[in-house]
């Protein structure tokens, strides 16, 4: 079966430009919560509009809620999704659980789409989201042909992938750069996209782009996309213009059409529309190294697009059932291919006083359908002899029955509400003061000092622990970090490092992905979230729980004061020390800019002098840290948000400057040198 192409509608225009490239879905933001919050979007009269228009081209539209959402948001976003709906939207995409579980809830009918910012790319992770309702499941970019086939095999959801267009250097819903950098949240839909300067590794910042991916293109794969059940092929690029649309989603409505390859032709007029250095392939073919990398240059324009895009008309086939009888009005039956049919009658056919109308005559007129959205597939024509029907009679008859045909087909579905939601357990599991966790990523750092903290729990590595022989005595719990990225490839090795990490002691894992959750259900570990999972709001905690975990760690992007006022149905916990992660990439940032040298400190050097560490992550993947640590020993504002857990995140700190750190947190000792306060107080737009 044909993949749908999904073409991203950042504007009316771009809406229409999709629609006549060829798209059969569009994707498009309304209202304030959407990750694209820098388009021009729609009003909420250009959305119904931009419906109806759509659904009468048998074009379907899906609405963008893909952010993360505060406690006091989700109720405005709720009422986004129900107008939406009662519209006639035909999915949601969401990232955050809360509002997901909102919708599940109260509008069961509207599908609902994992959005790529759900950071889902293995199995485990699509089917869990696909038991809890969604519909289909965005992959990861960073996925390959290997591993979404997989996801495809396995997964009862719809599977969509994008096939063109940008490429973030980190993983969709995992970067903080942004927000931390300059307050403004990819999460939140306001990416400033800081991964585009100049940076360098190991060296100054100079002309060099070691966070800028090129553009990705597809375009070849479209039949291996097809042939493994790739539900959806979708187009990035709802910041681009309209001759951007136009020509990239015709070029691939064409390949997908005629079942091909570009032509070089066409590959120029990609090219033409916007890249960066040329296009890459490689995340699909499985590979990564410094060939992905690309920029456009600060003056460059993007070329008026290319190509010859289609004619919005006659998109939809129509059937046409008409009988012109002597005596009685003549009848005219439109049908669409999904069976809607309308009839419409006309004046009653007068005796023919030269030329009688035949039904061939009649079924040329009915099969003039230019200018409108339709195309006449079949005629079925019946007219009894001696009669006359002017042209201008037959022509008002196909007119009514195609505008009776197009209300019909943008008629919203109805559906069923449930509101008001069901009200939030009647649970508190807040505390008048938190407990101290820590986190360590060498065994080294694990020292008495530490320990002498009293930490209610210490976070180990997975993988730290695979070569470790034993661990210190301590009254603390001792707790698995599982790997945020992986692949299906990985879980036999992951299975046996945690059955590992049983004999050393430990209970308790770190979730920090949906996939997680499948990998480690029914194993008697004790679950604890972490700050992968993007909790920003009370109804996360509420969905979480139900999931199984006892506590979570809260987004590091919330303000305090959104903390404190958070309804604690889980034990909550945030990082209140260390240096808070920027970036997970596939790409090892190391090995891509002098060879592999992960075994010694490496460090990101933007223009300004900042330093930001790269830690080597499972997989030969990169973590880049913020160049200051998060300090708040002198601050008690931390103390008094209700948390159940204070996280001490240690990284590159040696193990005296770990045990300095446990002191001074215990001390309330005020801050030396560089460090920051983080978001807690200034937090994101």
């Amino acid at each position: 079966m044909r993949p749908e192409l999904l073409a991203p509608a950042g504007s009316p225009e771009a809406l229409r430009a999709a629609a006549e490239g060829g798209a059969g879905a569009v994707y498009l933001g309304w209202g304030a919560f959407n990750a694209r919050r820098g388009a021009q979007n729609f009003s909420q009269e250009e959305f119904a509009q931009a419906v109806a228009w759509c659904h009468i081209r048998g074009v379907r539209v899906f609405l963008t809620l893909n952010i993360l959402l505060s406690d006091r948001e989700l109720p405005e976003a709720l009422e986004t999704a129900r107008t939406a709906s009662r519209l006639g939207v035909d999915a949601v995409l969401v990232q955050d659980w809360g509002l997901f579980d909102l919708l599940r809830r109260t509008l069961p009918d509207l599908p609902l789409h994992a959005s790529t910012q759900m950071s889902v790319f293995t199995s485990g992770g699509a089917c869990e989201i696909a038991s809890d309702g969604c519909e289909r499941v965005v992959l990861a970019r960073e996925c390959s042909k290997e591993e979404t086939a997989a996801i495809c095999a396995s997964c009862p959801a719809q599977v969509e992938a994008f096939v063109h267009g940008a490429l973030c250097m980190c993983y969709s819903g995992q970067c903080a750069m942004s927000a931390l950098i300059g307050g403004r949240s990819g999460n939140r839909g306001r990416c400033a996209q800081p991964c585009r300067l100049p940076y360098g590794v190991n060296e100054a910042a100079g002309n060099q782009r070691p966070l800028s991916l090129k553009d990705s293109c597809l375009a070849d794969h479209l039949g291996e996309m097809a042939e493994m059940g790739v539900a959806c092929l979708k187009i990035e690029g709802r910041m681009k213009s309209p001759g951007y649309v136009s020509a990239v989603t015709g070029v691939y409505a064409r390949l997908l059409e005629e079942g091909r390859k570009p032509t070089a032709q066409e590959r120029e007029v990609l090219e033409r529309a916007f890249s960066r250095s040329g296009f890459t392939d490689a995340y699909w073919r499985g590979k990564k190294g410094p060939e992905m990398l690309g920029f456009r240059g600060e003056n460059a324009e993007a070329a008026p697009a290319a190509g010859s895009p289609r004619r919005e008309e006659g998109r939809v086939p129509v059937r046409f059932t008409c009988r012109v009888e002597a005596g009685t009005p003549c009848l005219l039956t439109a049908e669409d291919p999904e069976g809607r049919a309308v009839t419409v009658s006309g004046p009653v056919p007068e005796a023919a006083r030269n030329r009688a109308l035949t039904p061939e005559d009649l079924a040329a007129r009915l099969g003039k359908t230019g200018g409108t959205p339709y195309r006449c597939e079949r005629v079925d024509a019946y007219a009894d002899p001696g009669l006359s029907l002017s042209a201008a009679a037959v022509n008002a008859l196909r007119r009514e029955a195609l505008e009776a045909l197009s209300a019909a087909r943008s008629q919203p579905p109805k559906r069923r509400e449930h509101f008001p939601p069901p009200p939030l357990p009647e649970l508190d599991r807040s505390q008048e003061e938190p407990l101290f966790t820590v986190s360590v990523i060498t065994a080294a750092q694990l020292t008495g000092g530490v320990l002498d903290l009293r930490p209610a729990r210490v976070y180990l590595p997975l993988e730290l622990l695979a070569d470790v022989p034993s661990l210190p005595e301590t009254e603390a719990e001792y707790c698995a970090i599982l790997p945020r990225v992986w692949r299906d490839r990985d879980e036999d090795l992951l299975r046996r490092w945690l059955d590992k990490a049983r004999t050393l002691g430990v209970t308790g894992l770190l979730l920090g992905n949906l996939g997680h959750f499948p990998l480690v259900r029914g194993g008697g570990w004790r679950l604890y979230g972490d700050y992968g999972l993007n909790v920003f709001n009370s109804r996360s905690l509420a969905y979480l729980r139900e999931k199984g975990l006892e506590s979570a760690c809260l987004s590091f992007e919330l303000r305090f004061s959104q903390i404190r006022d958070m309804k604690k149905i889980l034990p909550a916990e945030a990082i209140v020390y260390g240096r808070l992660p920027l970036m997970i990439t596939e790409n090892c940032l190391i090995q891509n800019s002098a060879g592999c040298r992960c075994d010694r400190p490496n460090f990101l050097n933007d223009r300004t002098g900042a330093a930001f560490p790269l830690l080597p992550a499972f997989g030969h993947r990169t973590e880049v840290q913020n160049s200051r640590p998060l300090y708040l020993a002198d601050r008690p504002d931390w103390r008094q948000l209700g948390l159940c857990y204070a996280r001490l995140r240690f990284t590159t700190e040696s193990p005296e400057d770990c045990a300095r750190l446990c002191r001074a947190y215990q001390e309330g000792a005020p801050a030396a040198g560089e460090f920051t306060r983080g978001l807690y107080q200034r937090g994101v737009e």
